[in-house]
């Protein structure tokens, strides 16, 4: 990956790029979160990306983080605007558990799907894979083994878009997180064959 074509949409706490490894210190009170159910409005957070013309493709990272307060949080991003982005992460929550999760938000609202993992997992990979406006996304904890997360729409993504990775602390802390081993390859989601839903049976 040409890590040159990247650019930040806001400066983390600090960085320092080493080839193609990429190590941020994240900065506090940072977020992205749009309404839904806090109502709130968050829309901080550094993201470091590249913009891109190409319909299909797919992206994969591996972060190491050393999260260790409440919602700190890494991982990837496609980042349009305030109201328009997604985000795939692990968030720390506490010492009993931590989310893996990601958020999409669309036309300003966002959602949160989540599954909890134990807390000493410092390593993730990910892929992102695009397919026109839709999205797959993917976590693995080799490298090697990928399961999906979730598949979902971006209604603003019709045209160029920006992707990569992020991080930040939404709470008063900092920590430090690496990301390596990025590519950028052809679309390696699929497409649906075209089989339809079983017919619902007659009467």
């Amino acid at each position: 990956m040409d890590i040159g074509r990247f650019q930040w949409t806001r400066l983390p706490q600090s960085y320092k790029i080493s080839g193609e490894t990429i190590e941020m210190i994240t900065k506090p009170y940072t977020d992205l979160w749009q309404r839904t159910y806090y109502h709130f409005r968050n829309d901080n957070a550094p993201v470091f990306q590249m913009q891109t013309e190409e319909k299909y493709f797919s992206f994969e990272v591996k972060t190491y983080f050393e999260s260790r307060h409440r919602f700190d949080q890494c991982g990837v991003a496609v980042y349009l605007d305030s109201d328009n982005w997604l985000k795939c992460s692990v968030e720390y929550e506490n010492q009993q558990f931590q989310h893996l999760g990601s958020v999409v938000t669309n036309h300003g609202y966002s959602d949160w799907a989540t599954t909890e993992i134990d807390p000493s997992i410092k390593t993730m990979w990910y892929r992102l894979s695009r397919r026109e406006m839709d999205f797959r996304l993917e976590c693995s904890t080799d490298g090697v083994t990928f399961r999906q997360m979730r598949i979902c729409h971006l209604w603003e993504a019709e045209g160029p878009i920006r992707f990569g990775i992020y991080g930040c602390s939404p709470e008063n802390s900092s920590f430090r997180a690496v990301f390596s081993d990025m590519r950028l390859t052809e679309c390696r989601w699929a497409p649906h064959d075209g089989q339809p839903p079983d017919a619902a049976p007659k009467e």
